[in-house]
């Protein structure tokens, strides 16, 4: 089914399980996720969920790689100004903290250690060569430029759903983000950009 075009009624129904799965799995993980709630949730049954996606991990899958797609499109690096990719990175995991905890599912039940996806999986390639690109002109440190965008992303995830010392949300006073967003740029220009 996957491979034959979709109905708008296919495609609106593909896209309420995707919604619901992101939701389920984001909050439960990839173990505790539960079928029968997601379709529950899409106001669908199994077969088509299995028809569309094969499986649960099929599912999940799915739904991670398109994050990962989303947040490239959504938050396209600038490695000319890191400090203001890493303050739109803030401000996405503010609006989809849902990306967050899906990566985060994914590297505790999947991959404990190492690259998040498998390197045929990898998204970051022209990330990479942007970052060496500015280190070339001299505008980032020298340094691997992967250990440059890991620290970047890691930074712009300081109070991320993942923290484990204080997690933002979209709730809080906008001042609040704003003395957060000033920090980061200015802990991001120091210390990667030349």
């Amino acid at each position: 089914m996957a491979d034959q075009p979709l109905t708008s009624r296919g495609a609106a129904t593909r896209g309420r399980i995707l919604d619901a799965a992101t939701r389920e799995f984001a909050e439960h993980g990839i173990a505790g996720a539960r079928i029968e709630r997601i379709v529950a949730a899409a106001r669908t049954n199994k077969a088509q969920l299995y028809a569309y996606f094969g499986s649960k991990e099929g599912l999940f899958d799915a739904i991670f790689f398109g994050s990962l797609e989303r947040i490239t499109n959504v938050v396209p690096i600038d490695a000319t100004d890191l400090a203001d990719w890493a303050v739109r990175l803030y401000d996405e995991y503010l609006r989809r903290p849902d990306l967050i905890r899906l990566a985060t599912w994914a590297r505790l039940e999947r991959r404990p250690a190492g690259h998040l996806v498998e390197d045929t999986d990898r998204v970051d390639e022209h990330k990479l060569r942007a970052i060496a690109g500015a280190q070339a002109a001299g505008i980032v440190r020298p340094g691997d430029p992967f250990d440059v965008m890991a620290l970047v992303i890691a930074m712009s995830m300081a109070w991320s759903p993942v923290s484990n010392v204080y997690a933002a949300t979209a709730d809080e006073p906008s001042d609040a983000h704003e003395q957060r967003r000033a920090l980061l740029r200015e802990s991001v220009k120091r210390a990667v950009m030349t």
